[in-house]
Order: structure tokens, then C-alpha cells, then sequence
């Protein structure tokens, strides 16, 4: 019983994570697109979009991150054994904790003031948190070998395609 009280925190956690790191990254690039515009409307949007960052950065983003750590660790103790699938996941997890601390490092750049990525490279790097959602949950459910074969060359299609709208969609902004 005491693992499925568990596991509803888990996806709890788990969804406000990811909700945190979708809405990080579109605010790094409205701080980003702020940059282009005249004072004072530059200044007074970045400083904005600063204060967002930092309440959703440390107010939902980590500790979700953290919580979804500690719930899925009890889980994992509870469940007793690492099927095959499990290890996949939980390699995807680690992924996602990578990008997790990238986007904490731009989460400080901006915070100082310093845009290092453009914001179409920021729109691409918002799709990043989607393959791993993506890939996650398909492994979790499907739990075998063939579908997660099917499910890698689902996600590559899947990426090809994003990528194709990321640059139509930028070349509609363009014109």
C-alpha cells in the first residue's frame, strides 16, 4: 500500500519538474528576445522575467527535481529488483538531471545578466526536456525491448520532426 502513496508523489513530483523545466527555458527566452529591444522596455523586461526565473527556478523547478529524486529512490527500494527497462529509465533520468543542471547554468548566466545562447538555439534547447519526457514515458509503460526499440526510432523521427518546425516556425517569425 505504502508504495503507491509513493508512487502518486513521484508522478506528482515528477509533473511539476517538468512543468518547472518547460516554463525555465521559455523564460530564458523571453530574457533573451528582451535583449533586442530600446530602453527602457530592455531593462524593465529582463529585470521581470529575472524575478520569474528565480521564483520558478527555486520555488517548483529544484525542489521538484529534488522530491522526484527522493520519492523515486523509495520506490526503487520498495520495488526490490532492476528490470532491464528499469535501468533504461533511470538512465534517461540521469540524462534529465543533466540537463537540468545545463539549464541551471543559464538560469546563473542570465541572473548575471549574460545571454550566451540565442533564442532560437533556447527553442531547440526547450525541446530537449520533451525527448526525454517522451522517451521516459514510453519506457515506463511499454516496459520491453522490442517496443523500446520501436520507441528510439520513434524518437528520432519524433526529433527530425521538431527540428523541421523549430525552423519554420523561425522562418515565419523572420518574415
Amino acid at each position: 500500500m505504502s508504495y503507491f502513496y509513493v508512487k502518486a508523489l513521484h508522478i506528482i513530483f515528477v509533473v511539476t519538474w517538468f512543468a518547472g523545466l518547460f516554463y525555465i527555458v521559455r523564460l530564458f527566452i523571453y530574457y533573451a528576445e528582451a535583449a533586442e529591444k530600446p530602453e527602457p522596455e530592455k531593462s524593465i523586461l529582463q529585470k521581470q522575467f529575472g524575478i520569474m526565473q528565480k521564483r520558478l527556478w527555486y520555488g517548483i523547478t529544484w525542489p521538484s527535481a529534488i522530491l522526484t529524486l527522493i520519492f523515486g529512490g523509495t520506490m526503487l527500494y520498495l520495488y526490490g529488483s532492476i528490470p532491464g527497462w528499469l535501468v533504461w529509465k533511470i538512465g534517461f533520468v540521469v540524462g534529465l538531471y543533466v540537463y537540468h543542471f545545463l539549464c541551471h547554468r543559464i538560469f546563473k548566466q542570465q541572473q548575471q545578466g549574460l545571454i550566451k545562447y540565442t533564442s532560437t538555439q533556447l527553442r531547440i534547447w526547450n525541446e530537449v526536456a520533451t525527448l526525454f519526457l517522451i522517451s521516459i514515458v514510453f519506457l515506463v509503460v511499454l516496459k520491453s525491448s522490442l517496443s523500446m526499440l520501436w520507441g528510439i526510432i520513434g524518437l528520432i523521427l519524433f526529433s527530425a520532426i521538431l527540428m523541421l518546425a523549430i525552423r519554420i516556425y523561425k522562418k515565419t517569425r523572420e518574415s
